[in-house]
């Protein structure tokens, strides 16, 4: 098997390679070395020669070779969403308690306070992801008539379809919580609409008021209580019983590290403008739209997180610190609630990439094609630590 070619230079690779150099001088705000290495990486994704490769040989027969590209991990990255998406879900579906049902939720941030979002993003993301679990378990505590903790797992995203500013939470939820009072499971069959709009909007601005303590701020948020009396736009989802998790998980995880485009969106390029299409939300229509190359970098751009910032956390019943301590708990309470037991979790294990790989294009890439042995890594490379591991050199030494 020859060496795998690097993959094809797509447009939105270019529109980076020809522009960015320009862009962070138009938009100083971009001119940074952790913007610029996301960029870099991104860049230089797929080609071996440029970001290192693992070379695999056959040490059987001898003949058979096959060279794997390292992954760059970059959030700018459309070739390492896919994997990321992957090992999400798997790591998503260990961390969902059996028999409990979860419903998909967005809550949603009105469009007159999207550009304090954008320029206070380093002060009110976290707080704005704490307070969604706030409001969820207020109005579950009120539904129910009783103090109930939920299960959250909150994916922050920044992106509308048309790749606007919009800041927007989507939290897989328990539907229902735990009684610590009691030591029950309390079920809910419904989570009410109208009350869930009024109390994210109470919680979402007096976040931003202790949060961001300016004259501007309090303008605003008056002016939120007088324009959207019946509260904040928020969604929910019918409850999906255990079977439905992993697809659940998929469609979360997608907002995760993807940009907020797809390749297959780009229709056109000509150097100076853009052309792209999304499926608004309005008129439930495709529409396009044509930009000057600069505003698609920085509708791009501006998705980016702080360095370190954690997209998505897990709250409640299901925080790392406490769902071992009331896994079985939960379980021991299910058993004596009839009509919530509905079906059995499936742990995905992580997929690896000759598994991958195999379901991407039918045939196993580290099976050697003369002997059909299997192949083993014979090199490692890294553009920055050179050589890391090379057998040839091991074999000339006697080792």
């Amino acid at each position: 098997m020859t060496a795998a070619a690097p993959p094809a230079w797509n447009l939105f690779k270019q529109i980076f390679a020809e522009h960015w150099d320009g862009f962070k001088h138009v938009h100083p705000r971009y001119h940074t070395r952790y913007y610029d290495s996301l960029v870099d990486k991104m860049l230089r994704c797929g080609d071996p020669e440029k970001i290192g490769f693992i070379e695999y040989r056959c040490l059987h027969c001898g003949q058979g070779k096959h060279l794997v590209a390292m992954s760059c991990k970059s959030s700018l990255c459309l070739r390492c969403a896919k994997v990321y998406v992957d090992d999400w879900i798997s790591q998503v579906s260990q961390m969902l308690h059996e028999g409990v049902i979860y419903r998909h939720i967005v809550l949603t941030v009105p469009e007159i306070l999207r550009k304090t979002f954008y320029q206070q993003a380093q002060a009110v993301l976290s707080p704005f992801m704490r307070c969604g679990v706030r409001c969820l378990d207020d109005v579950f505590s009120r539904a129910s008539g009783r103090t109930l903790q939920g299960g959250y797992i909150v994916v922050i995203q920044t992106h509308g379809r048309n790749g606007q500013y919009n800041p927007h939470l989507h939290i897989i939820a328990t539907s229902g919580g735990w009684d610590a009072q009691a030591r029950q499971w309390v079920h809910l069959d419904y989570v009410p609409y109208a009350m869930l709009r009024k109390k994210w909007q109470w919680h979402l601005l007096t976040m931003l008021r202790q949060t961001v303590k300016t004259q501007e701020i309090h303008r605003l948020v008056n002016t939120c209580y007088t324009k959207y009396r019946q509260g904040f736009v928020t969604n929910v989802q019918k409850g999906d019983v255990p079977s439905r998790y992993q697809s659940l998980a998929r469609y979360r995880a997608k907002y995760v590290v993807s940009p907020p485009i797809s390749l297959r969106r780009i229709d056109r390029y000509d150097g100076q403008r853009v052309t792209y299409h999304y499926r608004s939300h309005r008129s439930e229509r495709v529409e396009w739209e044509t930009v000057e190359v600069y505003t698609f970098i920085g509708r791009m751009g501006q998705h980016i997180f702080p360095k370190g910032f954690q997209r998505v956390r897990y709250y409640g019943v299901q925080a790392t610190k406490t769902f071992a301590k009331l896994k079985g708990l939960i379980q021991e309470a299910l058993a004596k609630v009839k009509g919530v037991f509905k079906g059995a979790i499936k742990i995905l294990a992580p997929m690896t990439y000759r598994q991958r790989d195999a379901q991407r294009t039918g045939r196993d890439l580290l099976r050697c094609p003369h002997c059909h042995c299997d192949m083993e890594v014979w090199r490692i490379w890294h553009p920055t630590y050179g050589l890391i591991r090379d057998e040839l050199t091991a074999i000339k030494r006697g080792k």
